[in-house]
C-alpha cells in the first residue's frame, strides 16, 4: 500500500510544485479517490494565482475530477470501492445557511470547493464528500468525462435552466473552451443554433459542431445579424471579454436572456435601454450539484456531446495550466495520472461532426 502520493500543489501564488504528500484515510461521509484524470480550467487561476478571497496554502487545485474509490468513510453506503466517479467544482454544502435551507445547495454560503477549500484532483490521490460525486458512463473516457464536470455542467444547466423552447434561436458567443461544448449542446437541446467569434478561422470547426449559423464577429455586427434573423431567445457568453458581452444586448428578441457564465477582467457597459424596452435580461450562471452533472454525464452520452482534449501527464501540470491561460489549449487541458501520457496531437480528442 503506497504511503504517500504525487500531487501539484500551490504553496505561493503563481507557483505549482510537484510534491509527495501523506495518503490519508476519508473522514464521515467522504471518499478517497485514485485519480484518473483532472482537467485544467480558468477558474483554477483562483488558487494558482492566490485570487479567491480566504485562499489557505497550501492547497492543491483541480476540480473536474474523475477516479475511482479506493476507500470510503463512515456513513457511506451508496458509494462502493471500484467505481468510478467525479466531482466537480461544487464539492458539498454546510446545510444551515439559507440557501441550503431553501434547496439552493450551489449557493451555499460556506460550500466545500474542489481544489480552493479542499485539495482538488492535480494528484494521484483526492478526498471527496460523497455527497458531490457522480458516477461516471461507461461510454466516457475518464479524460472525456473529466471537462464535463465543470465546462460540460457551466454550459448544460445555462441553457436547460433558461426556460427556452425548441426551436428558439439561441447563439453561442465564443468557440473555445465553453463555446464548443455550448455549441454542442445547443444543437443537441433542439435549439437553432449560431456560433459567434471573431475570424473565419473557427466557422468550419463550430459548423461541424453543430451550429446552423456561424457569424464573424470581425466582419458583422453579431447584434444587427441577430435581429435579422429574428432575435436570439437567449445568447450565451463564455468569451470572457465585458465590452464584446455587451454588444450582443441588441441581438436579443423581446424578453431575450443573456447569459453569463464567463467572467470578464473588464467591465460590462451595458445600455438600459434595451433592458427596459422589450424586457431583456441578464443572468448570471454557476456551475451545479451532483445530480446536474450526472444529468450533464448522461445527457452527453445519449447525444453524443465530447469535449476536444489534449491529454498531458501530472508531472507536466505547471506547463498544462500555462498553456491554457496564454489560451492555447484547444480546448481543454486534461491531467492524466499515468507518466508519459503524451501531448502530441495524438494525445487530442476532437468532436467529431454530427447532425
Amino acid at each position: 500500500m503506497m504511503r504517500t502520493y504525487k500531487a501539484a500543489q500551490v504553496r505561493e501564488p503563481g507557483k505549482l510544485n510537484l510534491v509527495e504528500l501523506p495518503i490519508r484515510e476519508p473522514g464521515p461521509g467522504q471518499v478517497r479517490l485514485r485519480v484518473e484524470a483532472c482537467g485544467v480550467c480558468h477558474s483554477d487561476a483562483a488558487t494558482v494565482e492566490g485570487q479567491f478571497p480566504g485562499l489557505t496554502l497550501p492547497r492543491v487545485p483541480g476540480h473536474e475530477v474523475v477516479g475511482r474509490i479506493d476507500a470510503v468513510g463512515l456513513d457511506v453506503s451508496n458509494w462502493k470501492i471500484g467505481q468510478r466517479v467525479g466531482v466537480g467544482f461544487f464539492g458539498g454544502q454546510d446545510g444551515q445557511c439559507q440557501p441550503c435551507q431553501r434547496g439552493d445547495f450551489v449557493n451555499c454560503a460556506h460550500p466545500v470547493v474542489t481544489g480552493i477549500t479542499a485539495d482538488g484532483g492535480y494528484a494521484e490521490v483526492m478526498i471527496a464528500e460523497a455527497r458531490a460525486l457522480a458516477s461516471i458512463p461507461d461510454e466516457l473516457t475518464s479524460a472525456e468525462a473529466a471537462p464535463l464536470l465543470c465546462a460540460g455542467i457551466t454550459t448544460f444547466n445555462a441553457l436547460r435552466n433558461a426556460s427556452l423552447r425548441a426551436g428558439d434561436l439561441v447563439a453561442i458567443q465564443g468557440v473555445g473552451g465553453l463555446g464548443h461544448l455550448g455549441i454542442q449542446f445547443a444543437r443537441r437541446m433542439g435549439f437553432k443554433t449560431v456560433a459567434l467569434n471573431r475570424g473565419k478561422e473557427k466557422e468550419k470547426l463550430a459548423k461541424d459542431l453543430g451550429a446552423h449559423v456561424y457569424i464573424d464577429t470581425s466582419a458583422d455586427d453579431a447584434a444587427a445579424v441577430l435581429q435579422r434573423m429574428g432575435g436570439a431567445a437567449a445568447i450565451l457568453a463564455t468569451a470572457p471579454k465585458g465590452d464584446a458581452i455587451a454588444a450582443l444586448m441588441g441581438g436579443l428578441a423581446v424578453r431575450g436572456k443573456l447569459i453569463v457564465v464567463a467572467v470578464p477582467d473588464d467591465l460590462m457597459p451595458i445600455n438600459a435601454l434595451p433592458i427596459v424596452f422589450g424586457e431583456r435580461s441578464i443572468l448570471g450562471s454557476l456551475t451545479g450539484k451532483a445530480i446536474d452533472n450526472q444529468e450533464t454525464l448522461d445527457f452527453s452520452v445519449l447525444q453524443n456531446v465530447r469535449p476536444m482534449i489534449e491529454t498531458v501527464p501530472l508531472e507536466r501540470a505547471a506547463e498544462a495550466y500555462a498553456k491554457m491561460m496564454a489560451g492555447k489549449a484547444r480546448f481543454r487541458m486534461v491531467l492524466t495520472m499515468t507518466a508519459g501520457a503524451s501531448s502530441s496531437p495524438k494525445g487530442i480528442t476532437r468532436a467529431e461532426a454530427r447532425s
